[in-house]
């Protein structure tokens, strides 16, 4: 279904799709940069090594299922999605337009590949769960949902509602991913609602939790595909990423959480990530 990429490889993809995050986010004047640029390395992870699909024929029933709860990190997937062949990249430039597929938030009907529409937060762990269990009815055994949900979004109390749910009936096709880059809109999120100890209560709930550094590809990898191993109950992989990724000036900065770049900041922002893609060609020539 997809090529086999070597790290060196990914890691210059991932800095490809965060240019396209740059360059779709200025085009638009509005949109998230913090997180989406954070979640680049996870989603390359998933659409270019771990997920089995089709993006010529995104509803085959053997694909693997992505779902987005933090919803306003989308341009990482749209970015993501283009890059692994779903559409044109060219189209990546009406993000968040009148007509376009691309909303600022995912809508599962609008553009094929995408498997939920979300928007409210802290809803894509419960839909993980349905589908978990319809899977199950149905004897489809070999299918996976990988659910990436925010840090700041499980101050939701449905998150724990699917979670108590996940554990009951051991859906153990579940991996949720929470990007746990302790940011959101208002601030950092110790100070807004105190999430620690995080791994605690997950396992508290009944979950194999894995702390993984989530800009490190090779380390996402890993853990996803050894997540499959774990048979009696759900994954929860808190991966630690650093909002703003790759563009020093936004870097564990809150305030990018919900702000585009504007135009000398976006040619700041592309000349930092050229000069880190000719970085990484050097190391392995």
């Amino acid at each position: 279904m997809k090529q086999k990429h070597t790290i060196p490889e990914l890691e210059t993809i991932a800095v490809q799709i965060r240019q396209d995050i740059i360059r779709m986010l200025e085009h638009a004047g509005s949109g998230h940069s913090a997180g989406p640029l954070g979640l680049t390395d996870i989603f390359t992870a998933l659409y270019f090594d771990v997920l089995k699909y089709d993006p010529k024929k995104p509803d085959w029933n053997q694909r693997d299922i992505v779902l987005l709860s933090n919803g306003h990190c989308v341009p990482v997937q749209y970015a993501t999605m283009a890059h692994a062949g779903y559409f044109d990249k060219k189209e990546l430039m009406t993000l968040r337009k009148f007509g376009s597929r691309l909303q600022g938030h995912p809508e599962r009907t609008k553009l094929p590949g995408l498997e939920n529409t979300s928007g409210p937060l802290g809803c894509g762990l419960s839909q993980a769960c349905g589908m978990a269990l319809a899977m199950r009815m149905n004897q489809d055994l070999h299918r996976w949902i990988y659910v990436v949900m925010g840090d700041g979004e499980i101050n939701e109390g449905n998150v724990w509602e699917a979670a108590m749910l996940a554990n009951k009936y051991k859906l153990n096709n579940i991996t949720a991913i929470i990007d746990r880059n302790n940011i959101q809109i208002d601030g950092q999120t110790e100070d807004v609602m105190p999430l620690e100890d995080l791994r605690h209560k997950w396992e508290a709930f009944g979950w194999h939790v894995i702390d993984i550094d989530g800009n490190n590809i090779e380390s996402v990898i890993d853990t996803l595909t050894m997540s499959r191993a774990i048979v009696e109950k759900p994954v929860m992989v808190i991966a630690h990423t650093i909002p703003g990724k790759g563009v020093d000036f936004m870097e564990y900065d809150f305030h990018w959480h919900g702000a585009p770049p504007n135009k000398k900041q976006a040619k700041e922002a592309l000349h930092e990530l050229r000069t880190l893609q000719g970085k990484i060609r050097g190391e392995h020539e």
